[in-house]
């Protein structure tokens, strides 16, 4: 599979997921956790859709580019799962100490992010407006 259908693929499924995951959060478990803990949910979701997104972003510039976006799209693939995934597993399994492993997740959406920065910078900067 190539580095841009991963990422238009993987970013559709979870753009997907977080719209089930936030279904699931408001009428399966909303009454049942506290609202800090429901809150912990939200940014989870939040952030799942968002990177989601990201990887649409990501898989779309690569075929613009014609250049494969690798690091990104692993960086911000794997951030995603662990932030969003440890999250998730807080608040469904109430296991505090998941909640010091979810910076992992989000540092690596922090390098993906600036990967794809200083990707983007070297593959215009010779271009023409």
């Amino acid at each position: 599979m190539t580095m841009n259908r991963f990422a238009l693929i993987s970013g559709s499924i979870m753009a997907a997921l977080a719209v089930i995951i936030d279904a699931f959060g408001a009428h399966a478990i909303a009454d049942m956790v506290t609202p800090p803990r429901l809150a912990t949910w939200q940014i989870g979701d939040r952030y799942l859709m968002f990177h989601g997104l990201g990887l649409l972003l990501v898989g779309t510039l690569s075929i613009v580019l014609k250049q494969p976006l690798k690091w990104p799209t692993y960086l911000l693939f794997a951030g995603s799962c662990v932030f969003c995934a440890t999250l998730f597993l807080l608040v469904l399994l109430d296991i505090s100490w998941l909640g010091a492993i979810t910076p992992i997740g989000g540092v690596l959406m922090i390098a993906g992010w600036s990967v794809l920065a200083v990707n983007l910078f070297f593959a215009t900067r010779h271009q023409t407006p």
